[in-house]
């Protein structure tokens, strides 16, 4: 029993004397072992400095003042951590050697610095065997990360300030008020994380974990799951990666404004039209190579009212990302792209003119690549497309659409039609149209409800501005237009270019054709031949695109009465698309129809003036010869007469 008292009071003595020594060891001798431990295992000089504390209770701790860790050997930025205070709580072990079990480590206000060498040195890479501090390998030897011997139970950082360069590029990004808790209690287990920071204009928010950290820190592919909300939206992944970087999962997004969401991220200035990005929920199967190459399969993304399925595959090496994508877009909606609206007047004096709100093709510069388009149906605001197969090659703010197959009102169009932002906007192509429904194609596009028929023909135009309204009245180009039987509706042009009457009715024609040039946003056509059962009509005038207004007129060139020749009136047709004037043109009418009198009477006149002065001279001509000529003979004769008198 003395000896088991003995025991105990042995232990005791002992106990007593650890504590003490703990209790008088100097705060400067533990953060010069913590110090030491980081980097023996980091490979990179820690230096602790200012007043030192040491606490024994409720655990091991010790809080300095400033701490710098060093930077890779190639940078010369100054250390890669730097912070205010420093405060860690460590296992009692580390004192008597072995790995480092930090229960707990603080770190106030630091700064840190992340640099990749124009090389592709980084100078984060920490802890690995047979690699200079630089990152490299030496002798050849495949890089091969170190086991640290480090844990951390909680690591809480406060108020950091993260900047990132590329000395390739030049590029440099700025993270401000960055707080983390990072909680890492076994090497070979997960690591969970809470971050937030603000980059942008607003506040984003990191949490996630990181499954099997060791194997992870050995080059390892492994679990991981993260969500990054920002400016209202979220963004999730959830799979395997490893530190290459690599990845593969789920990528799930919901982003309500994506313009509030990507400032958040610093990358403002991106206002996406309504069904076109503005906001974004969908997911896709996401494979990460390199950190550079991503892949996207099964892809669905919803787009505030437009859904795309299909595959891309994207590059990230560039300045700009590169695409390669096929995308089917079911019911696709642009309307919010371009269209008429009512808020002022043309040029012309309409009631109605085109939207004069400015474009924002900003978004053709984000990225380039090639894109196959399939669509159900499009709908373009003032133009309904059906089915729709087009390959869109994006080159420096320009879009190239080749138009494979357009199927629209009731016909198909081919062509190509490029949008070049790179100096101003412009919109150009050349496309061709068969079978198309005249009658709904014009009551969308200009608003004319009176002309039926199915025509084809052929554009090429250009277009600058940064409104529809400045596209439009800068219109310039050319094409041709041919149909077939047709109607128009509110005007018999038969009874109105025999008779003049205006009061209404109906044009049935049997084929119209037409070529037209573009200038300054107006239509200039002057060869146009509309058959009408019982007539035959040429037009010509112009078409203001721009003012959305007209001035034409159909002139009668051949009539067909039963017994009689008939009137020959032309018809002008003047004022705004939505109402236009449908007149007679009188002026016109009396030239066109007394012309022959007219020239009957000239005619009689100079046969009455050659009789009468025949009859006064004299004067009968030849067969052959005119009154003139038989003048000028007579004359003549006369003259040699009296010549001969004079000499004989």
């Amino acid at each position: 029993m003395r000896w088991i008292v003995r025991l105990v009071g042995l232990v005791v003595v002992l106990s007593a004397f650890m504590l003490g020594a703990l209790f008088f060891l100097p705060g400067e001798r533990i953060a010069r072992i913590a110090a030491e431990q980081i980097t023996r295992a980091t490979g990179r000089t820690v230096t602790m400095s200012g007043e030192t504390r040491l606490s024994l209770y409720p655990i091991l701790g010790v809080s300095t003042g400033a701490v710098e860790i060093a930077n890779a050997d190639w940078s010369d930025a100054g250390p890669m951590l730097r912070a205010e205070s420093f405060k860690v709580g460590v296992d009692p072990r580390v004192l008597w050697g072995g790995d480092i079990r930090i229960t707990g480590l603080e770190v106030v206000n630091p700064e840190i610095r992340l640099e990749r060498a124009a090389d592709g040195r980084v100078n984060w890479e920490l802890g690995v065997e047979g690699v200079a501090p630089s990152g490299q390998a030496e002798g050849g030897a495949p890089a091969r990360s170190a086991r640290l011997g480090l844990t951390l139970d909680r690591a809480l950082v406060t108020g950091a300030r993260l900047v990132h360069v590329d000395h390739g590029t030049g590029a440099r990004q700025e993270i401000r008020d960055l707080d983390l808790d990072l909680r890492w209690p076994d090497y070979d287990g997960t690591a969970t994380l809470e971050a937030s920071f603000r980059r942008g204009g607003g506040l984003v928010r990191i949490s996630g974990h990181l499954d099997e950290v060791g194997a992870f820190l050995d080059g390892a592919v492994t679990g991981v799951a993260a969500t990054v909300s920002a400016g209202g939206g979220t963004v999730g992944f959830a799979g395997r990666a490893g530190p290459r970087p690599e990845a593969r999962g789920r990528l799930d997004l919901d982003i309500g404004d994506t313009g509030a969401f990507l400032a958040a991220l610093g990358l403002g200035g991106v206002d996406l039209p309504q069904g076109l990005g503005r906001s974004a929920k969908g997911r896709a199967d996401v494979t990460v190579t390199g950190g550079t190459q991503v892949t996207l399969r099964d892809l669905v993304l919803g787009l505030g009212g437009n859904t795309l399925t299909g595959a891309a595959d994207l590059d990230l090496s560039g300045t700009v990302p590169r695409f390669n994508a096929q995308i089917d877009a079911g019911a696709l909606d642009l309307s919010q792209m371009a269209g008429a609206d009512t808020t002022g007047s043309g040029s012309g004096g309409s009631s109605t003119g085109w939207s004069r709100e400015p474009i924002d093709a900003s978004a053709l510069a984000l990225a380039n690549g090639e894109l196959a388009l399939a669509a159900e149906s499009v709908n373009l605001g003032d133009l309904k497309l059906g089915r729709t197969r087009a390959v869109m090659v994006l080159d420096r703010s320009r879009a190239a659409f080749d138009l494979r197959e357009v199927r629209a009102y009731d016909g198909l169009v081919t062509g190509e039609i490029v949008v070049n932002n790179r100096a101003g906007l412009s919109v150009g192509g050349s496309t061709r149209a068969e079978g198309i429904n005249l009658e709904r194609f014009l009551a969308d596009a200009m608003g004319i409800t009176r002309f039926a028929a199915s025509g084809s023909g052929e554009v090429s135009f250009l277009g600058t501005g940064n409104s529809v309204d400045a596209i439009m009245n800068s219109l310039s180009g050319k094409g041709s237009i041919a149909t077939g039987r047709g109607v128009i509706s509110g005007i018999d042009l038969d009874r109105l270019m025999r008779s003049g009457d205006v009061t209404g009715g109906t044009t049935i024609f049997d084929a119209m054709s037409a070529s037209f040039t573009m200038e300054n946003g107006n239509l200039f056509n002057q060869d146009l031949v509309l058959r009408l059962p019982m007539a035959r009509a040429e037009g010509k005038g112009r078409v203001g695109l721009g003012a959305r207004d007209i001035d034409y007129l159909f002139t009668p060139v051949l009539l067909e009465g039963e017994t009689s020749r008939g009137l020959a009136i032309p018809v002008r047709i003047r004022g705004t698309w939505e109402n236009p004037r449908i007149t007679p043109d009188l002026e016109r009418a009396l030239d066109l129809n007394l012309k022959a009198e007219r020239e009957e009477l000239e005619k009689k006149a100079e046969e009455k003036i050659e009789r009468e002065v025949q009859e006064r001279l004299g004067v009968k001509p030849q067969e052959g010869q005119s009154t003139q000529d038989a003048i000028q003979q007579k004359l003549e004769d006369k003259a040699v007469k009296k010549l001969r008198k004079l000499f004989q």
